[in-house]
């Protein structure tokens, strides 16, 4: 399967073994929850998407990868325990708590949340002295003579061997006792990721015009070559602070991160073509409805990756708008809750709400329930009430006026967002149809569009009429595409 449906699998394996019957047990017994064991290529997501499924579930996550453990940390230290038997007196050897273990138990108390994911990434790489140690992990859920708490689900991952020439096998008694997901890599699903994570356009758009380059693990005369989701990721990271400071992009620059000299010396000159686009074609004028007619004759000549190249870039454009537009409402709506409570409880200060509303953020912050994203809107949202002095002395309705001003003056600049956002979506289709008219172009670019997750949301919940027409053709076009395939398997 790929990494989108093993995140589904493993995300209602968290939900079905933390449910409780009615008197509080948990429905399946720890015994039979069975370790989830997800083995596939390095660099697809593997762990990415454990960090997803514990935000989404609400759950605590301790992550390790066993590898750079030695049986020591893992199983604990050896110390010698008096004890008697049978009136007789024995020095007996126990073991101090398990490293692992204990981060289990501190992650408990750091977050206040009780359930959650212990996982073990690298899982079929360790060493020999520590391969009966993961045996034992995998088959009894403990390290050392200490188990993994009730309430922690155990997720383990490992590369095959074609990947990693220290893979060992798991015997039959171990692969009996677990739940087994084969991961394999699809550009596809990482491009939906990839799209609403904001990675650079620029890697987008290469990766549409060849995603045969997405990933490959070869080895060559000058040894091992690789290309991994990971390295896709972290490289639109860098080209984004890069781009930020002016500082100069490499094609070295591109292959620490690439590791094959084919594709870094391909994306690399892709690039340089991409930065000539952005700058030949004003995609904001594109998006204000300023479109020339030398753009449209330079497109009418224009080969196919030129033509895509643009496309991207206007759904570069609309997405860093759709992007400011959802940060600024869902601040709004942060805010708009806080002045529900503050409306409830008149009889406290207004300092007393503010107070409340930090509290509740501070125990999110600690409990790590929230993104980085979703830090950045409290602390806005924190710093516009913690400026309104309010009037103790007012009447209750005098002082929500007066803590409700600048909310509106918020409001106001939403209001303005949208509509301009909806004017440039409506701007876009435009110069779509006159640039492309019914070409594979249009395709592209409504199938990248709503693949973003806050751009499919904005759509979902605004009427916009030229959307709506192509939506509709390009779900007949799709079911049309999937019965033609059947017929022919």
């Amino acid at each position: 399967m790929n990494i989108l449906q093993a995140k589904n699998e493993i995300k209602n394996t968290v939900k079905a073994y933390l449910s409780k019957n009615s008197f509080g047990e948990y429905a399946i017994e720890s015994k039979n929850q069975r370790p989830l064991l997800l083995i596939g290529p390095p660099g697809i997501g593997k762990t990415q998407i454990m960090e997803q499924i514990s935000k989404e579930c609400q759950i605590g996550l301790v992550s390790y990868t066993i590898t750079h453990h030695t049986r020591q940390s893992a199983v604990g230290l050896p110390f010698i325990q008096e004890k008697v038997f049978d009136g007789k007196n024995y020095s007996i050897t126990e073991y101090t708590m398990s490293e692992i273990i204990a981060s289990v138990y501190s992650k408990m108390e750091d977050t206040g949340l009780k359930e959650g994911i212990l996982f073990i990434d690298e899982i079929n790489c360790v060493s020999e002295t520590l391969a009966p140690t993961m045996l034992q992990f995998l088959q009894n859920k403990t390290f050392g003579n200490q188990k993994v708490p009730a309430g922690w689900i155990i997720v383990a991952a490992g590369n095959p061997s074609e990947y990693n020439k220290s893979v060992r096998d798991f015997d039959v008694v171990t692969m009996d006792r677990i739940r087994y997901i084969n991961v394999e890599t699809d550009y596809y699903v990482w491009k939906e990721y990839a799209i609403s994570s904001h990675i650079h356009p620029m890697i987008l758009s290469y990766l549409e015009l060849k995603p045969n380059h997405f990933y490959t693990v070869s080895t060559s005369v000058d040894g091992m070559e690789f290309v991994t989701a990971r390295g896709w990721e972290d490289l639109s990271h860098l080209l984004y602070t890069y781009e930020k400071m002016n500082l100069e992009i490499s094609q070295d620059t591109i292959y620490e991160y690439l590791h094959h000299e084919d594709i870094a010396e391909d994306v690399f000159a892709y690039y340089l073509v991409y930065k000539k686009y952005q700058d030949d074609y004003g995609i904001d004028d594109i998006l204000n409805g300023n479109v020339s007619s030398q753009i449209y004759a330079r497109l009418f000549n224009a080969d196919f990756d030129e033509r895509v190249s643009v496309v991207n870039l206007v759904i570069d454009g609309l997405l860093r708008n759709v992007m400011q537009y959802s940060f600024e409402k869902n601040c709004t709506d942060l805010w708009y809750g806080f002045l529900k409570e503050y409306r409830k409880k008149m009889d406290s200060s207004y300092k007393a709400c503010v107070k409340e509303f930090m509290d509740i953020y501070h125990d999110k912050v600690q409990s790590e329930l929230l993104s980085v994203r979703q830090k950045h809107e409290y602390d806005v949202v924190l710093e516009q009430i913690q400026k309104v002095n309010v009037d103790e002395a007012l009447s209750p309705k005098d002082r929500f006026d007066q803590c409700t001003k600048s909310f509106f003056e918020q409001k106001n600049k939403v209001d303005v967002l949208d509509e301009n956002l909806k004017i440039q979506i409506e701007n876009a289709f435009e110069f779509m149809e006159s640039a492309f008219k019914n070409g594979q172009e249009m395709t592209i670019f409504v199938t990248n569009l709503t693949m973003s997750s806050e751009m499919a949301l904005y759509l979902s919940s605004h009427s916009i009429t030229v959307y709506e027409k192509y939506k509709q053709v390009l779900l007949i076009g799709t079911q049309k595409a999937r019965l033609l395939d059947e017929l022919q398997h």
